[in-house]
């Protein structure tokens, strides 16, 4: 697999490009320092501003639930570290929140590698969320605008999602594990001749509602 596909910043797909970066844990190479782990690579608009701030706290409150994913978080913004960390103590402080996870303190030159300056965000970047995997795959990007904050169970979710659809070699149902068809269950990928299909249709494996969807329960 080639590290970028042409494109101005990495696509799903793409292996996130090398990068040593400066942190409020020190400086750290990535993928590198992340090797055989989930990680979620985030960046925010600005410290010291509203959004923002909810956004890391309630990263901040799942932090363990996504440690225990093997999924680790790391935030971005194009602020000094000082500003990262007097906020982060700020955060502590006012809030009783304590920030765990490292911030990039950007110049612009990773913002720029991975496309988070959009048109109409003037040098701030936007609320862009990278999924990576542990083999420097990226795995989801999502692109949010300064004056919407992100859900992070949703990010949560598709770790989840991602992690159950690598292990059993199956799709993942919209709204998963809620889904409004098969509830908690998962898709299995449609067959590739006609001797599978007519077979799926009688297969006490999964149940179908035509030999292209079928679906069944993953016991983890």
């Amino acid at each position: 697999m080639e590290e970028l596909t042409g494109s101005k910043f990495p696509l799903i797909g793409d292996h996130l490009p090398e990068m040593e970066v400066q942190t409020t844990h020190g400086k750290m190479k990535l993928p590198d320092v992340f090797s055989g782990k989930w990680f979620v690579l985030f960046s925010h608009p600005a410290d010291f501003t509203p959004v923002c701030t909810t956004e890391f706290v309630a990263f901040a409150k799942r932090h363990e639930e996504f440690r225990k994913l093997n999924c680790e978080l790391i935030g971005l913004s194009i602020d000094q570290v000082f500003s990262h960390i007097k906020w982060i103590e700020w955060i502590k402080e006012k809030l009783d929140v304590e920030i765990q996870f490292p911030v990039i303190a950007d110049t612009g030159i990773v913002a720029n590698k991975l496309g988070m300056i959009h048109p109409g965000a003037g040098t701030s970047t936007v609320r862009a969320v990278f999924l990576v995997d542990p083999k420097a795959v990226i795995r989801l990007i999502l692109f949010y605008p300064a004056s919407v904050g992100r859900n992070m169970d949703e990010i949560l979710r598709v770790v989840k999602a991602f992690q159950v659809a690598d292990k059993y070699k199956v799709a993942i149902p919209a709204n998963w594990p809620n889904n409004e068809l098969m509830k908690d269950e998962v898709i299995i990928p449609p067959p590739t001749d006609i001797a599978t299909a007519y077979k799926r249709l009688k297969s006490k494996e999964f149940e179908c509602y035509d030999w292209w969807l079928c679906h069944k329960k993953i016991e983890e």
